[in-house]
């Protein structure tokens, strides 16, 4: 099994908790838009995207440095 060397790892979960933090802020901000209506479809749309876009870095970062262990 390939392990990670201590500085790719810390560097991994350096950016792993940068990405949770903004995924955190784009939600609350698509919430608050949402619910104040001030937030035209087109940005609150973006803003969706990106969070995609997130999520699906935050779990290949999980993927890396948690890998799968099979028993």
């Amino acid at each position: 099994m390939l392990r990670l060397d201590r500085e790719v790892e810390a560097r991994l979960g350096l950016e792993l908790a940068t990405k949770r933090q903004e995924h955190a802020d784009l939600d609350a901000a698509i919430n608050t838009l949402s619910a104040s209506g001030i937030g035209d479809a087109t940005l609150i749309q973006r803003l969706k995207k990106r969070k995609l876009a997130l999520k699906d870095r935050i779990v290949q970062i999980e993927r890396i440095i948690l890998p799968d262990i099979i028993a």
